[in-house]
């Protein structure tokens, strides 16, 4: 996403939560870090994600620490310095710091394995280490970090095995001191819509999210929906063109009023990603 200039993407997609957390209105953290795969090196990209962070998640998935996680690309090339976004979820910091540790053991593991497979053997090249091997595919200067926060958290039913939904983010700058006020508005009027498209299957999950980590202006919120298919995305548009349309134009107009008041329009913009890899509790 651009929000690789924030984030992005994209999405944080957290469906291990059950009926009865979305209840208690759990508000989880993700963890983005978005890199700038160097052309022609994707697939080596994507299995370096396989040998050094997927056991370490998985792992933490299958303890109950990562709520998900998952890799994205974002459909839209040449809006930002970054292609590639691993993002995982947890509840709490916790979550976050233990990720950390494990994926720096396993980098430890690794290259142990590599020294002692290129020991004895004359003329062998020297094995390289999984830092070395990363900035072979990716341009380390642009790698960013960010951390969110869902603060309206939504899921349907757990996708199946091998599900890589498409995601669009939808980026809003809300107006210093304006925040409730903001909420209210998309409350009464956004939430409704995407709680019935995710009753009907089309959207698999929504959020309402705001950096934990302040790292940008260029937006306060921002929304993102996944769905199965780009298809989805004609689909919820629709939901939303006939929820105004049902309404009167005086109504209309109270909400497009409600919505300039609060925010700066000018400085919204979107993001469409695909995901790459999607793992989460209880796929089958």
């Amino acid at each position: 996403m651009n929000f690789r200039k924030s984030m992005f993407l994209g999405l944080a997609m957290f469906w291990s939560v059950s009926a009865y957390a979305q209840q208690t209105a759990p508000q989880p953290l993700t963890s983005w870090s978005c890199y700038a795969v160097k052309p022609g090196k994707e697939a080596e990209f994507q299995n370096l994600v396989k040998e050094v962070g997927q056991p370490v998640r998985d792992k933490l998935m299958a303890d109950g620490v990562v709520m998900g996680w998952g890799l994205e690309v974002s459909v839209l090339r040449g809006h930002d310095t970054t292609t590639h976004c691993i993002w995982y979820g947890v509840a709490d910091w916790s979550g976050i710091e233990k990720v950390q540790a494990g994926v720096a053991a396993q980098i430890a593991k690794l290259d142990a394995e590599a020294a002692k497979g290129g020991e004895g053997k004359k003329g062998a090249k020297p094995a390289g280490n999984t830092m070395a091997n990363l900035r072979e595919v990716i341009d380390i200067e642009k790698t960013k970090d960010y951390v969110t926060r869902d603060l309206v958290f939504i899921s349907g039913p757990v996708p199946a095995a091998g599900s890589l939904p498409w995601v669009r983010y939808n980026f809003t700058q809300v107006k210093p001191g304006h925040g409730g006020a903001y909420r209210e508005v998309w409350d009464k009027y956004n939430k409704p819509v995407l709680d019935k498209l995710v009753a009907d299957g089309t959207v698999l999950a929504y959020g309402l999210t705001v950096e934990e980590v302040k790292t940008t202006n260029d937006f306060t919120h921002f929304t993102w929906y996944a769905v199965k298919s780009p298809d989805g995305m004609d689909k919820v548009r629709s939901a939303f063109i006939a929820d105004r349309d049902r309404r009167s134009k005086e109504e209309r107009d109270a909400i497009t009023a409600a919505f300039l008041a609060v925010t700066n329009p000018e400085a919204s913009r979107s993001e469409v990603d695909r995901s790459l890899i999607l793992h989460l509790p209880g796929q089958k």
